[in-house]
């Protein structure tokens, strides 16, 4: 069996979980709601607080859907009760960002600003300290749609290898590359 896909999913006090008909599971805490269509060949069962996944067969497929969706479903129960945080840091000179609503505002070095308009469902706020690289951090109950956001803002200005200037996560190792030497 799989690893992952054997392994029970404990749900904490104030978190439900509701399976309907269609298999589509819907999970509800403190922080929010998320449902996931399961595939039809995983079978998801609560027994008192405890979720457990099965699967039909011993198919490749339905090995690898099995894995998939316990996991879906434990990202989705930790989502709801604790939430997620991304934090990511803007490294180069005059970068910097601030948060206006739902809305993050981002000066990377172009010779404009970058408006990006957030999903209702994850918070945003911006620190900078002077002296140090300003801070971008992302909440939210869902864990999906918080590292696609944060992707998307670290694909806004990648961080090149030579001066390690660009959006990157926080304690992220950036490979750097040498320079040209001095001509003889």
């Amino acid at each position: 069996m799989s690893r992952i896909g054997k392994s029970l999913i404990k749900l904490p006090q104030d978190v439900t979980l509701e399976i309907a008909k269609d298999n589509l599971v819907t999970v509800k805490g403190s922080k929010g709601t998320l449902t996931q269509q399961v595939d039809p060949a995983i079978s998801v069962e609560n027994n008192d607080g405890v979720v457990k996944l099965e699967r039909a067969t011993e198919s490749k497929r339905h090995k690898a859907m099995h894995g998939l969706y316990r996991a879906l479903l434990n990202n989705m129960v930790t989502g709801v009760s604790e939430g997620y945080k991304k934090q990511l840091e803007l490294v180069g000179v005059g970068y910097k960002a601030t948060v206006q609503g739902n809305v993050l505002e981002l000066n990377v070095g172009y010779s404009h600003s970058i408006f990006l308009g957030l999903p209702e469902e994850v918070k945003a706020s911006a620190e900078t300290v002077k002296g140090q690289n300003p801070i971008v951090t992302l909440e939210s109950f869902d864990k999906q749609l918080i590292g696609q956001v944060a992707a998307k803002i670290k694909s806004l200005r990648t961080v090149e290898p030579y001066k390690g200037k660009g959006i990157r996560f926080v304690g992220e190792q950036v490979r750097r590359k040498a320079g040209k030497t001095a001509a003889k």
